[in-house]
């Protein structure tokens, strides 16, 4: 276990970084931020030259990979850390140098535990990306296979485990603080970011993964993840199939290359709406930078090591908000806030309903170049705390994406209009999952699951309440009154204390 000490020398040694970028200026002065943290905060910073403007960006990329992941991560949470910080953090870019060619072999010699020439005939020595957790190089299988091998950077998974774990440390200390620290549940935060970075570590995981949301979307035949190699993957490297295809970041060439841009954009947001809504299981990294184009005015994604799962109980809540939103019904969008517990049950349906209409109508109707979900989600979160909303770590992932998703649409074709190109799959979708049909079908199901439990129950209450065996039954027993003497919880049968004090007298009796 990590002394105490250990970890407070690490954060005013983190806080020093955030407070040279002017990273700390925010919270600092942030009426909301408890006291006692905005203490720490000064101290933080005593000495240091703080700039004029704030670089969020830059302070989270000289902490290093976990920072990184966790400064990607509250580029969400305007609620969080703020407006202007939630900005800056957009533009932290997860890029470091690439770790030699030589480690890198002795990592995959490592991992698979053979020569590399019975799986490889070439590995590119230069790679093609390369990031805090791991770095990407072409090569050639011995059969003559394109491939892309993902390899973890050495040591990784302890710098992670490090840096988590003052995290949650620091986390513990100041949740107790109360107030609107309590309310953002810093400590469920960061468990579930240790979760998604854990998956993320485990390549195997990945690519367990991209194999299952290739079967999902099966159904959506523009949007294509590459097959896994499983001989050639492992905990450490991972081998996938090699992508020719043009990034969606570069408009330029997809346009050279006869791209229909609008068509890209529709399938990017119908993949993402089916993975999120239909199946609950969608890829939560969908910058640009993981997304392809191929011919047939295809999408390819890659990089599926942070994914996002809701079940279905949610994932009907979030489409009925949605939808509630596109259609304008705030009445109902209030309600399903309340059914789901977001918002406690001591508020106003209709207050609730009235500010969710100042945050939906002033965005219907307008193209993305002029409104954006991230723009909506900032209009969100800021009635949060008047509604005394508590923060659902679940749903972090999802927010995440829906802002990367929106920004990829919104290059490709600034004129998209999301509510109108999503409104169309929300609307069948609930009407598949929640018409008339879908009810009767779904009370079918649990009336045949509750059928088929009858028996365990019988066993179980025949477990419970055996049947009379050979002794005799028990004669019935008298209702004994219990009560309490003195200070403490000592009980005393007083029946019991009487029947001993008569059978004492009948012996007496009996001796004179």
């Amino acid at each position: 276990m990590t002394s105490p000490i250990v970890h407070t020398w690490r954060l005013l040694s983190w806080g020093r970084t955030l407070a040279r970028h002017g990273a700390l200026r925010g919270i600092e002065r942030d009426p909301n931020t408890p006291a006692r943290l905005r203490r720490l905060l000064r101290l933080a910073r005593f000495g240091a030259r703080v700039p004029e403007q704030p670089r969020y960006a830059d302070a989270f990329e000289a902490l290093g990979p976990a920072a990184i992941k966790l400064g990607q991560t509250l580029a969400t949470r305007p609620d969080i850390v703020g407006e202007d910080a939630a900005t800056g953090l957009l533009r932290l870019q997860d890029a470091v140098p690439p770790i030699p060619f030589s480690v890198v072999c002795a990592q995959l010699k490592a991992s698979f535990g053979r020569p590399l020439d019975e799986l490889f005939a070439e590995i590119e020595e230069v790679p093609v990306g390369a990031a805090s957790i791991a770095q990407v190089h072409r090569a050639t299988t011995t059969d003559g296979r394109r491939v892309a091998v993902k390899v973890l950077r050495p040591n990784v998974e302890e710098d992670f485990a490090r840096a988590i774990d003052t995290y949650e440390w620091a986390a513990a200390q100041i949740e107790p603080m109360g107030g609107e620290i309590a309310r953002l549940q810093p400590r469920l935060v960061i468990e579930t970011f240790k979760r998604w970075t854990a998956r993320e570590l485990d390549l195997r995981r990945e690519a367990a993964s991209s194999s299952e949301l290739a079967e999902n979307m099966s159904a959506e035949p523009g949007f294509l993840v590459p097959a896994i190699d499983w001989q050639r993957t492992t905990g450490k490297v991972l081998t996938s199939e090699w992508i020719d295809g043009i990034k969606l970041s570069n408009r330029a060439a997809l346009i050279a290359a006869g791209y229909d841009l609008r068509e890209l954009a529709r399938v990017l947001i119908h993949a993402f709406l089916r993975q999120a809504i239909a199946d609950g299981f969608f890829h939560a990294d969908m910058h640009q930078g993981n997304l392809f184009a191929v011919p047939g005015n295809r999408v390819v994604a890659i990089d599926f090591g942070i994914m996002g799962r809701i079940d279905r109980r949610a994932r009907v809540w979030l489409a009925e908000i949605l939808y509630g939103l596109i259609t304008g019904n705030y009445r109902r969008v209030a309600e399903i806030h309340f059914e789901a517990g977001y918002v406690p049950a001591h508020h106003d349906v209709g207050e609730f309903a009235t500010a969710l209409r100042a945050v939906g109508e002033p965005m219907r109707g307008l193209p993305v170049k002029e409104m954006s979900i991230g723009m909506m989600l900032d209009s969100l979160f800021s009635i949060t705390r008047d509604f005394d909303m508590i923060t659902q770590p679940h749903l972090l992932l999802l927010q995440k994406t829906m802002v990367m998703v929106e920004g990829v649409a919104t290059s490709l074709d600034p004129d998209i209009n999301l509510w109108e190109t999503a409104g169309p799959f929300v609307e069948e979708w609930i009407r598949n999952e929640l018409g008339p049909e879908a009810a009767i079908a779904d009370r079918l199901v649990a009336d045949v699951r509750t059928l088929a439990r009858l028996p365990e129950l019988v066993r179980r209450i025949e477990a419970r309440y055996p049947a009379p065996g050979g002794a005799p039954p028990a004669p019935p027993l008298r209702q004994i009154e219990v009560v309490r003497i003195g200070a403490g919880w000592r009980y005393v049968a007083v029946a019991a204390v009487s029947a001993a004090v008569a059978v004492g007298a009948m012996l007496i009796g009996t001796a004179w």
